[in-house]
């Protein structure tokens, strides 16, 4: 997108839908191929459109797999570390304040990008990018500790929901529920006692 002016260029319906098309294929393909074993050919095929259009669109495939993990990160609720009612029926109720990979997992459309080994630091760091500059604040917040004792925890944490989730092929079920609910409890008592 070529800046303006006055911001950047807006981008007609066709380019939207083309690059919608191409990461709709993508995630149709991770559904049933390993991402090291998905290529732009095999994109375009299923896309049903040319290597051109593609490269008019993205530069690579690791540029379609960001897309997507953008698409699907959605910044954490800066209410997180505020939660102090720990039930399955209020986790139910506002799953908009777990963790990023708890709420992107959620969605089948994404699970098995999750679940794909290869992909599992670089997923882990694409979240911890989107959601460092809202949570890493307010843990120190919670605990008063400083920058980077509080980039620490946030690692820990991520690294450990991330494992928890992985484990439970990142479905809502009782045993997620449970366990979600089992790591609330454990990390915002711990910052409490930092505080």
């Amino acid at each position: 997108m070529e800046p303006l002016a006055n911001g950047p260029r807006k981008q007609d319906r066709r380019t939207i839908y083309t690059i919608n098309v191409i990461k709709d294929s993508f995630l149709e393909l991770i559904q049933k191929t390993q991402y090291s074993k998905i290529t732009i050919k095999k994109i375009c095929e299923k896309a049903d459109i040319s290597r051109s259009t593609f490269y008019l669109h993205f530069d690579s495939i690791n540029d379609v797999l960001n897309a997507v993990l953008d698409d699907a990160i959605m910044v954490t609720s800066p209410h997180y570390l505020e939660i102090n009612d720990f039930s399955v029926d209020y986790l139910k109720e506002n799953e908009s304040l777990i963790p990023a990979c708890q709420r992107v997992g959620a969605s089948a459309k994404y699970r098995k990008l999750l679940l794909d080994p290869d992909l599992t630091e670089y997923i882990v760091g694409r979240i911890m990018v989107h959601e460092r500059n809202r949570v890493v604040p307010a843990i120190q917040k919670k605990t008063g500790l400083g920058k980077e004792d509080a980039e620490t925890l946030f690692l820990y944490t991520l690294h450990g929901s991330f494992a928890v989730n992985r484990a439970n092929h990142f479905r809502k079920n009782d045993k997620w529920y449970h366990d979600v609910q089992l790591l609330n409890k454990f990390t915002l008592n711990g910052y409490r006692t930092l505080k």
